[in-house]
């Protein structure tokens, strides 16, 4: 059974929510663009996706699946297929499709897994190689290059 969480998307700047005194509301789903993107059985490409937080159920019930029991490496495939709730316009994610996940792509699914599931948020704090100014990205957000 998926349970689905509506949530008010906050809003202004993060630094601007906690100045206010405002508690940030809980997030539940995160949407995410894959580096290269599913392919479909007709050839369409698809990018565009949502992940939501996993439970406690969502990280014990694969440990009881044999196909994780004979390879412990199937562990993720189960895990994120459990989580992700849309890719494009594919809504029935199972391993199946996540085994067609180009490796690039669940790479990132899993690093957006970890970041979600234990951070709380999608950014990331980075620096330019060439200043060294330290800023934030949204990992969740758009292609590069794009505003």
């Amino acid at each position: 059974m998926r349970r689905t969480v509506q949530f008010q998307a906050p809003q202004g700047e993060p630094a601007e929510r906690e100045s206010a005194g405002r508690p940030e509301p809980l997030r539940t789903e995160f949407a995410f663009d894959l580096p290269r993107g599913y392919v479909d059985e007709s050839g369409t490409v698809h990018r565009s996706g949502v992940m939501r937080l996993a439970t406690a159920r969502d990280e014990l019930v694969p440990l009881r699946d044999d196909r994780v029991r004979e390879n412990s490496a199937y562990l993720s495939v189960v895990l994120i297929s459990r989580v992700v709730t849309r890719i494009g316009t594919v809504e029935d994610i199972h391993p199946g499709v996540i085994e067609d996940l180009f490796a690039s792509d669940l790479a990132f699914l899993q690093d957006f897994y970890r970041r979600i599931n234990a951070e709380g948020h999608t950014r990331a704090a980075v620096s330019c190689p060439s200043c060294k100014e330290e800023f934030a990205v949204d990992l969740a957000g758009g292609r590069l290059g794009e505003s």
